[in-house]
Formats: structure tokens, sequence, C-alpha cells
């Protein structure tokens, strides 16, 4: 490869020479994958969009509620008490994004990234129904400001703002849950004034993500094009150029009826360019896999419908690994793969063990700090504590009560014995336990205490129990 063919590695596809955004203007898309593409993203869009308002059990199937930090992933409501858990999550996750990535590149960017989903297949298909496909926009962007433009302009962004405020109210219902934003709207925005104020700001950030700032999110701002360049290999399937087949010995050549290519020595890549004027993000894919690449495979389409034209072989790009190119192999499961795989099925397992271990009901006792014990008639010793059960589902937990399990004593509640605990609530108080001095050994102790719903013991916890040194 030449110097001059090689300068696109100097700087990213969308920046021009003197520094300034080359703005993209890509081709309508179509063929097969991008049919599948549609129908992958609709049914991600339906998913996106009602899951906030599905309820398991009650609770919200996701949410992401980080001021008040409780989070419900799949229907399970996590917790402070059960940050582990839901750190255990986020790694299960990672993980499975690195395997994905090893295995099949940056595809879930081009199939399942929300970022690529809204734009390519909402907010660019508008602008295609609006303004045209690739030649109507690059002619509408140079001409002057004529009542057509204006026209035509203002639809856009209109629409735009539209559809980014019904995405801000969606991500809106992720962050303080659905019924707590459907009341807000029954209210009115006039009762809800710094809420309004956030929903507008998200609805400014996604208007300017989705109207200007557009593929430069995947190509700038996103880590995990940066990820792909560690994580991938020469056995990593990827939306790939054949250069073996496009180049052959003399490198690409202008489609001629009747012409020999192959006694000529050209490849069967004719540089019609439109593998370029169809990527979103503005790449040659026939130079390589690159950073701004998202696996959206327009450019498999668009290729193939030129190959089918001109009576070549389709397949002159498509979903391939560099081992596949040059030395004919297959997708095999590599030791690297089996390795990501054992990691995720071990953490998985760990993660579904402490699920079902996990309580619905959080008890944590304390001593009260700094309070010494108390020597009551009859050789009693007392310590006073604070109590704080969590109540993680959406049933209340009725009739709650404390007894000493070992060793043998008495708990008093302050102000009440028997309580309530709401759903998804948090129930605070004062307790004392009271031990016989005979039952201690030592000046510290450690005590087991069980939590009963009308008798029934539904959580076990511990606390320390202090008395004088003398007794044993």
């Amino acid at each position: 490869m030449s110097q001059d063919q090689d300068n696109f590695r100097d700087s990213i596809g969308t920046i021009k020479e003197d520094g300034k955004r080359a703005w993209v203007f890509p081709k309508k898309p179509s063929g097969k994958l991008y049919e599948y593409r549609k129908y992958v993203s609709y049914v991600l869009l339906i998913f996106l969009i009602a899951s906030p308002f599905i309820k398991i059990n009650g609770n919200q199937f996701l949410m992401f509620n980080v001021l008040e930090r409780r989070f419900n992933i799949f229907g399970f409501p996590f917790y402070p008490q059960d940050f582990h858990l839901f750190v255990i999550s986020m790694i299960i996750g990672v993980i499975f994004i690195a395997l994905f990535t090893v295995a099949f590149g940056r595809i879930f960017c081009g199939w399942m990234c929300p970022q690529t989903i809204f734009m390519e297949m909402v907010f660019r298909r508008i602008e295609y129904w609006i303004d045209g496909d690739r030649g109507a926009q690059i002619k509408l962007d140079r001409q002057e400001w004529n009542a057509e433009k204006i026209r035509k302009r203002v639809l856009k962004w209109f629409i735009f703002f539209i559809i980014s405020f019904i995405i801000a109210n969606v991500f809106l219902a992720y962050l303080i849950g659905s019924d707590r934003l459907i009341q807000y709207i029954t209210d009115g925005p006039a009762q809800h004034v710094s809420t309004m104020v956030s929903l507008l700001i998200f609805t400014g950030v996604f208007y300017f993500v989705f109207a200007w700032f557009r593929e430069q999110v995947c190509i700038i701002a996103c880590p995990y094009g940066r990820m792909q360049g560690v994580l991938l290999d020469n056995k990593s399937i990827v939306v790939a150029y054949d250069y073996e087949r496009g180049e052959a010995e003399n490198g690409r050549k202008k489609w001629r009826k009747n012409e020999d290519r192959e006694a000529l020595g050209n490849g069967d890549c004719i540089d019609c360019n439109q593998c370029v004027n169809v990527c979103p993000t503005g790449i040659d894919i026939r130079n390589g896999t690159q950073l701004e690449c998202v696996n959206c495979t327009a450019c498999i389409d668009e290729c193939d419908t030129i190959m089918e034209k001109v009576n070549l072989p389709k397949g002159l790009i498509r979903y391939a690994s560099e081992d596949e190119i040059t030395k004919k192999e297959k997708f095999k499961f590599t030791p690297r793969l089996k390795g990501y795989t054992a990691v995720l099925v071990i953490l998985t397992g760990v993660l579904v063990g402490m699920m079902f271990l996990r309580n619905d009901l959080e008890a944590n006792i304390l001593r009260l700090p700094g309070q010494l014990y108390e020597h009551k008639e009859g050789n009693i010793i007392s310590n006073v504590y604070t109590y704080k059960l969590l109540n993680k589902t959406t049933k209340t937990v009725e009739d709650v009560h404390f007894k000493l399990i070992s060793p043998k004593g008495e708990i008093k509640l302050v102000r009440h014995e028997n309580f309530d605990v709401d759903p998804e609530a948090l129930a605070e108080g004062t307790l004392f336990i009271e031990i016989n001095q005979s039952a201690l050994s030592g000046d510290k102790n450690n005590l087991k205490i069980g939590v009963y719903s009308n008798d029934k013991l539904i959580e076990t916890t511990t606390a320390r129990f202090l008395a004088p040194r003398s007794y044993k």
C-alpha cells in the first residue's frame, strides 16, 4: 500500500485536512442484512421503551435509580446492601461483551447499541423521508436558505426535538421509576419544576447527539471502539473486505463490459466507491478494520448488490476473519474464547447462587454507639441496640418481632412489640437485649437473633453483647 493510500490512518474519517468536521451523508442502505437489522432494531426499540413500564412481582423490570441507590435488573431489586451482587452483575456484563467482541468484533455496535438503533433506524430514516437520499441531502446542504430548505430544516428539527423529548421521558423512567414519572405527568410540570428542567436538559443532550454529534459518539466518545482494538485478533469475525479477491495481482479497476478482468490480473473490486458512500461513519472498508467501523453491514449489502449487477460472486465484503481471508480457515472456538467462557460461567453460577441465598428482608442490629452495658437486678445485663429492617419486596411484612436464639435472653422493643414493614421500605427503631449473667462467657459475647413474621423465622442476624469482665 502506498503512502497516499495509507493516509487514512493519520486521522479519523470525519475530519477534513484543515481540521474541520467532514459531515457524513450516507446513502440509504438496502439489502438482506439491512432488513434483518430493521427487525432486530424494532424489537429492541420496543424492549427499550417498554422495560421501565413492565412489572415483575411488583418490581420494575429495569431501573437504575442512582440518586436513591436502587436498581432493578430483570425484575430483581438491588439495594445498597446488595452492592456486591450488582458489581458481579456488571462484571458479568463486561465479560460477556468482551467474549462477544473477541468472537464477532463490534457487532454489538451495529446491531444492538441504542445509539446506532436510534441514529440509523429512527433519526436517519426520518432524514431520508424529509431530505431525500445522499445526493439530495448534499444538494440541500449546499443550497441557499430558501423557502424549501427552511421548511425541510424546521420540520426535521421539530420532529427530532419531539423524539428526543420522548426518549428523555423514557430515560427518566429508568432513573426515577415509571410510577413516579407517570405521577409527575399527571400532576403537571408546574408542581415538579426541577424534574421538568432535568427533562429538558436530557432532551437537549439527546437532540445534540442525534441531530449534530451523530457518528462522532461512536468514534470519539464511546470507549467500546478502543476496547475493540485490544480484544480483536486475526480469528475474530468482523465486517471485512476480501482484499485477496478484490485486489488480485494488479489491484482494483473500474468495470468495463466484456472485459476479462482475470486475464488482466485485476481483482473483483470495480472501485465504484458505493461501500464508502453507504457507510454511516464515512470510512473505506477496503482499508481494513478501522476504529470507526461499527459493523453495521451496510457495505456488505451494497457490495453484494453491485456484484450481482456485474455478474461477479457476492461476498467481496462479508463477515469474515483475517485468517479466513488469508488462510481460508473457518471460525474456531479458540482457547482464548474458552477462557472467557469459563470465567463467564463461573461468575454467572456465583451470582445465581448468591441470588438464591439472598433474603427478602435485610436485618441489621448494632449496639448504640457510646453506650455501655447496664447491670440490673437479678444479675441481668442489658445492652441497647438500634435495628434497621429493609423490606426488598413489594409486599408488607406483617407482625414482625425479634427473638434471641442464643444465648437465652429477652428482647424488648422501645414503644411497641410487633410491627409491620411496608413494601420496599426501611423500618428503624431501638431495642434492649437482657441476658442473665450466668449465660454469658466473658466481656464480649456473640448473639444470634431471629427476625420473625407471624411466628415464622424469616431472617437471622448477629450482634455483639458487652458484659463485665468478671462474668464467665
